[in-house]
């Protein structure tokens, strides 16, 4: 599974021996010990593997292309296959980094976060990325002022873009970031430009500028290079530090964009490895017919000779020619075994390639698909977690059945959307346990406050009571008596909870 993929723009002094060193800098300098690769002493080699069957890296270099490819592989004791690709082409001084995810037979699911690589940041401390016209690529925010605001103007007009995305981020009413700019920027880093307003006091001027299409008290913006995407906007609804999860949702798009660019297959580690056995399957070949051709003109001079000999003399001459012939056989078969081991090579990489094209075309249809239409659209509101939106409208549907008249197009429509998207009842199932918590509820035990954590909200203490917040939206509050006197407050609390919750 792809899990990043960008391509950026390289300055000319970097050199090939400069790309390989970074590399094995960017390995042997990782502070997770298990990632490091022991022993590797780089010679100067291009075609080069290091470290054994579970943790290796393999250096490609393929000189018909002027490119180099480098593969880090690593598996884990749960069977995931981590592979990062980092393939550098010196003509057009561009480089493609990615990420991958797999399986073997053995693996369990996995939902480990997904880190941007840190060779990117090793890119940028030594100065090898170029600018994006006149943005510099960060890994740290753009500060947005007076003096810059017509950069942010002329991104919102669209008379300004550029090749990555540009995040826009809006000061609170109250001032403040809505998100921690720089842990997103650095997130974001080598697939997005972070511009953040350095005060709310900017709002009327910029307002003016775009014609009232700026975003603003917290909402962030982001402006794709695509003009068919055009621009998102997201709003800011926490009131109380910072909006973890808008900067979730922030981060999932622009990867996500980032990830479904199509790329050249001699961008990927795959496609040079095809390209370079192709190169040595097209050069077997041709090796193959020339030995045949000359072995035809030997034979062919052989007998012109054997037929000016005695008999003795052709007898020994045949017998060195038919040896001759018996050596210049075995080696045309061995060209031959060269050419269908290198053939089976392309064919398991070409299938390789194929599995990560429909896996990336797949992804694809689902944001970008000119043959089929959505049935519904994702509004403002994001998801507190992984399906909730699905989870909540799949409800709403199954409970609207029994009101639905049976044998009815109304009633085959929405039994076939509920049988088609995979109904989990994850709130019905969080309802059930709100009400085993809170069935005999006498107070605020550190066991309940953990299991109430443990679905989701937020505990406050605030003098006699507890203050509940569902993920930290205070439109989502309710408070609990520290000590009920009411024997039924468990059940009422209960009651709140599922309907402003689930």
């Amino acid at each position: 599974m792809l899990l990043f993929s960008t391509i950026l723009d390289i300055n000319e002094s970097m050199t090939k021996d400069d790309f390989i060193r970074l590399v094995i800098e960017w390995n042997q300098g990782s502070p997770h010990v298990s990632n490091i690769i022991p022993g590797i002493e780089w010679n100067g080699e291009r075609n080069i593997r290091f470290g054994d069957d579970r943790l290796w890296l393999a250096i490609e270099e393929y000189r018909n292309q002027n490119i180099i490819a480098v593969r880090y592989e690593k598996q884990e004791g749960d069977g995931s296959v981590w592979d990062t690709d980092y393939v550098m082409n010196f003509t057009t001084m561009k480089m493609a980094v990615r990420l991958d995810r797999s399986y073997t037979q053995e693996a369990l699911a996995s939902g480990s976060r997904f880190s941007t690589p840190y060779f990117i940041t090793l890119l940028m401390e030594r100065g090898y990325l170029k600018k994006d016209g006149d943005l510099a690529v960060l890994q740290t925010p753009v500060i947005i002022d007076e003096d810059n605001l017509e950069l942010v103007s002329e991104i919102i007009n669209g008379n300004k873009r550029y090749k990555l995305p540009v995040v826009y981020i809006s000061r609170t009413y109250c001032d403040e970031d809505p998100v921690n700019v720089r842990l997103l920027a650095g997130r974001l880093k080598g697939v997005a430009h972070v511009l953040v307003q350095k005060s709310n006091v900017t709002n009327p001027r910029l307002k003016k500028m775009c014609s009232d299409q700026n975003e603003y008290y917290g909402a962030i913006g982001i402006y794709y290079p695509n003009q068919a995407l055009g621009h998102r906007r997201y709003l800011y609804r926490s009131s109380i530090g910072f909006d973890t999860f808008l900067s979730e949702k922030v981060v999932r798009d622009v990867i996500q964009y980032s990830n479904l660019q199509r790329i050249d297959s001699l961008y990927t580690w795959q496609g040079v490895n095809n390209a370079v056995l192709k190169d040595r399957l097209a050069s077997q070949r041709a090796d193959r017919l020339a030995a045949e051709a000359a072995q035809k003109r030997a034979e062919q001079e052989a007998t012109h000779l054997l037929d000016t000999l005695d008999e003795e003399e052709r007898r020994i001459r045949k017998q060195a020619f038919d040896d001759a012939r018996s050596e210049a056989n075995k080696i045309l078969d061995s060209f031959d075994e060269d050419i269908a081991r290198l053939q089976n090579q392309i064919e398991e990489l070409t299938k390789t390639n194929e599995v990560l094209r429909l896996e990336n075309q797949g992804l694809k249809a689902k944001l970008d698909s000119s043959d089929s239409v959505p049935v519904i659209y994702m509004g403002d509101e994001y998801e507190f977690y992984q399906g909730e939106v699905k989870d909540i409208i799949l409800s709403v549907l199954s409970d609207a059945l029994s009101k639905i008249p049976q044998k009815s197009r109304r009633m085959d429509i929405i039994k076939d959307i509920i049988d088609s998207n995979d109904y989990q009842r994850i709130n019905e199932k969080k309802a059930d346990e709100i009400k085993r918590l809170l069935k005999n509820y006498s107070g605020m035990s550190g066991k309940l406050k953990k299991a109430l954590i443990d679905l989701g909200f937020n505990i406050a203490e605030e003098g006699k009571h507890c203050k509940v917040t569902y993920y930290g939206d205070e439109r989502y509050q309710t408070v609990f008596a520290k000590t009920p006197s009411d024997g039924r407050s468990g059940k009422n609390n209960a009651q709140v909870v599922i309907r402003m919750s689930f």
